[in-house]
């Protein structure tokens, strides 16, 4: 099996392993074949449109990487830099990151137990600055959409979707944005894709991926843009992959419920509240590092939770929040994902477990 590889070390069980059993060999061997390799091949407006009519949206534009969607989709509202999208404090930098590529400034909100923005902190951060909302649906858990955009209708901001981990939520606001990075649910090894029904987003979107190219090409550039384009290999296996993605949310689903079964009861664990779509199978932890290290030395590989945005070294001048006492602190601190792919068999999920309860029997209190 492929073993996808982090930290420049292989683990028998890896937290993330793409499965490459649908159409990306034939795909791949049909674009060597035609010598169109960078951003010009037919797998690209392909993938665009197979993506776009699967999330019911209008409209799918291709990147080089999921940052690089969210990028655009912030670029695409005209922001100044004193302008403001509103971020949680529990997500990956990347989100933030976007919205300062963007031209803008994020503010930081507070998350909920399920890990996803506390919708009822989100009108308090809200001022004449405010532009947009950026929800993003934490390890495949949906925000509450209904009244984030109940919020964004009532002063007139946007929403983008930071939907990086979850393929499968339907879109909801005005731009949802994907990555196919080597560990997400779909992967291309690197790449995103932004949908959206707003024709005029779908244009500068377009137009800001490609360097702001003119239709005849004539090397003059209205505005600052991007080279931000996907190649044609790397759409011919997002779209095999996409082909396959009921089946891989089918047996993430099953993953998850083995998981809960086995660890349940197992004192020094805490299952999390059921996700929408399964990323990974994320859990609270007693003793994490320890833990981490014990499962290390059996070939088992897991990863931290987040860390608060507010921490982050370019966000931690903010005397506004103190972070210690951030709910997504608290969750950054003692929070894991366990190996969560497709080709995970249950015989691997009773090993995995074996070796977190060995832990615990013999490192109580």
């Amino acid at each position: 099996m492929w073993r996808f590889i982090l930290n420049k070390m292989e683990y028998k069980y890896p937290v993330a392993s793409p499965c490459f059993k649908g159409n990306e060999r034939k795909y791949l061997e049909d674009v060597l074949n035609s010598g169109i390799i960078s951003s010009q091949g037919k797998y690209i407006p392909e993938f665009e449109r197979d993506f776009a009519d699967y999330n019911g949206s209008k409209h799918g534009v291709a990147c080089s990487s999921g940052t690089a969607a969210l990028t655009i989709a912030v670029q695409s509202l005209h922001l100044n830099p004193t302008d403001e999208i509103i971020v949680p404090e529990f997500t990956m930098v990347a989100s933030a990151w976007a919205v300062e590529y963007g031209g803008a400034k994020p503010v930081f909100v507070d998350c909920k137990d399920d890990l996803n923005i506390d919708v009822d902190k989100i009108e308090k951060r809200i001022n004449e600055r405010t532009k947009a909302i950026m929800p993003v649906h934490v390890y495949g858990r949906k925000c509450d959409m209904d009244r984030i955009m109940d919020i964004s209708r009532r002063y007139n901001l946007r929403v983008i979707e930071d939907s990086a981990e979850s393929h499968g939520i339907k879109p909801t606001g005005d731009i949802a944005c994907f990555s196919l990075y080597g560990n997400k649910i779909i992967t291309a090894g690197e790449g995103g894709i932004a949908v959206t029904n707003d024709d005029s987003l779908d244009y500068q979107m377009r137009h800001l991926r490609s360097m702001a190219f003119s239709a005849d090409h004539d090397f003059l550039h209205p505005k600052r843009a991007n080279n931000f384009r996907m190649t044609n290999l790397q759409a011919a296996v997002a779209k095999a992959q996409l082909e396959q993605l009921p089946e891989f949310l089918q047996r993430r689903r099953e993953i998850e419920g083995y998981y809960n079964n086995g660890l349940t009861d197992v004192k020094g664990v805490k299952l999390m509240p059921k996700r929408d779509v399964v990323w990974f199978y994320d859990v609270l932890v007693e003793k994490r590092a320890e833990l981490q290290k014990h499962l290390k030395e059996n070939g088992i590989e897991t990863r931290q939770f987040f860390k608060p945005m507010s921490r982050q070294p370019m966000y931690s001048g903010n005397k506004e929040i103190t972070w210690k006492n951030l709910n997504a602190n608290k969750f950054g601190e003692t929070g894991i994902y366990l190996p969560t792919y497709v080709e995970l068999t249950p015989e691997d999920q009773n090993y995995i477990m074996d070796k977190i309860k060995e832990f615990y029997s013999t490192h109580r209190d």
